[in-house]
């Protein structure tokens, strides 16, 4: 997905949204609203402007607001650098801005520590309720709410896909990042130990590492991979690696790594991209935003999750590496890269 097509899916869905949810803001009032936002990456990634920030725009564009007029803007982009999000959560907060949208764990955390009175609307956060964000996804009942693609199937199918494909694998590396919350004694948040106990489930060994942006150290995960004997590598999506997939997925190909994707990242290259897509929240958020800045209360608005979940096959890859994919697993393929 291009980012043309994102956002004009995002002004779609953001405009037929308005149709059901009813008049527009700015049909109400005359009052100019501040929106902060945190995210995990910079203004511009990859070349082109920040997709998730312009998501945004665009969505709240087509719910009739306009910018400069009834709605400011106030983005904070760390470029990757965690330990700016606690004072850019503060400057928002003193800035005393109407809402803060969040996109990722770490934003959210710093977010969270920094107000409990402000409304915070949160995205490509793992597990809400895991790492302490809201009570229950049906009842947040804090300051925060928003849209999760968390699926709590996901770690179990991503080792069954992998068992199905090599039905002698052993061992699996699991790729990390050490900045998202939620870490327990054993230094595991919860969507690692989520992967860590569905690969002891399917009878493999796990080998969890982490590397940390702007410039994540691939080469030498890939190295400890290696040397740990990881015969596959799952990608979680975390801050680090979310937007060099490619990367990770070609320097896969390149180390004789068979690599598992996460939703949405069919086009990157890997072996295997299975699950929800995370570019699917980002229609979502507008929404959440305007019923707040309406006046609804983030503790009573669920916390909602897309479920549609894509598994995409490269065959292109499977050539490289030298592997035959199974005739059934491409059978249940919703897309077969050639």
């Amino acid at each position: 997905m291009n980012r043309r097509t994102l956002l004009t899916s995002a002004a779609l869905s953001a405009a037929a949204l308005a149709l059901t949810f009813g008049t527009t803001h700015s049909q109400q009032t005359g009052k100019v609203y501040r929106v902060g936002v945190l995210v995990n990456q910079g203004a511009v990634v990859n070349g082109k402007p920040n997709t998730q920030f312009e998501a945004l725009r665009i969505g709240m564009t087509q719910l009739g607001y306009v910018e400069g007029a009834n709605i400011v803007y106030e983005p904070r982009f760390p470029e990757g650098q965690f330990d700016r999000l606690p004072g850019f959560a503060a400057e928002l907060v003193a800035k005393n801005v109407d809402v803060i949208v969040t996109f990722g764990g770490p934003p959210t955390n710093a977010a969270r520590k920094a107000t409990t009175t402000i409304p915070i609307v949160v995205a490509l956060v793992a597990d809400p309720v895991a790492i302490g964000v809201a009570a229950t996804l049906e009842s947040p009942g804090g300051n925060i709410t928003g849209v999760s693609n968390h699926d709590v199937e996901l770690a179990g199918r991503h080792m069954a896909l992998l068992k199905e494909q090599f039905p002698k694998l052993a061992r699996v590396a699991i790729l990390s990042d050490p900045n998202i919350p939620g870490a327990d004694a054993s230094g595991l948040v919860p969507i690692e130990r989520a992967n860590v106990a569905a690969a002891r489930a399917a009878g493999l060994t796990p080998q969890i590492l982490k590397v940390s942006g702007p410039k994540p150290d691939l080469e030498g995960a890939f190295k400890a991979m290696a040397s740990e004997g990881a015969e596959a590598l799952v990608v979680l999506e975390v801050p680090s690696v979310f937007n060099i997939a490619k990367t990770v997925a070609e320097m896969g190909t390149s180390h004789r790594m068979p690599t598992m994707l996460w939703g949405g990242q069919g086009a990157a290259g890997g072996l295997i991209s299975y699950g929800t897509s995370f570019t699917s929240t980002y229609a979502r958020v507008p929404l959440y935003v305007d019923r707040i800045l309406k006046g609804a209360k983030p503790a009573d608005m669920a916390i909602e999750v897309v479920s549609k979940r894509e598994l995409v096959i490269n065959l292109e890859t499977a050539r490289i590496l030298g592997v035959t994919v199974p005739a059934e697993l491409l059978k249940r393929a919703d897309r077969v890269v050639e």
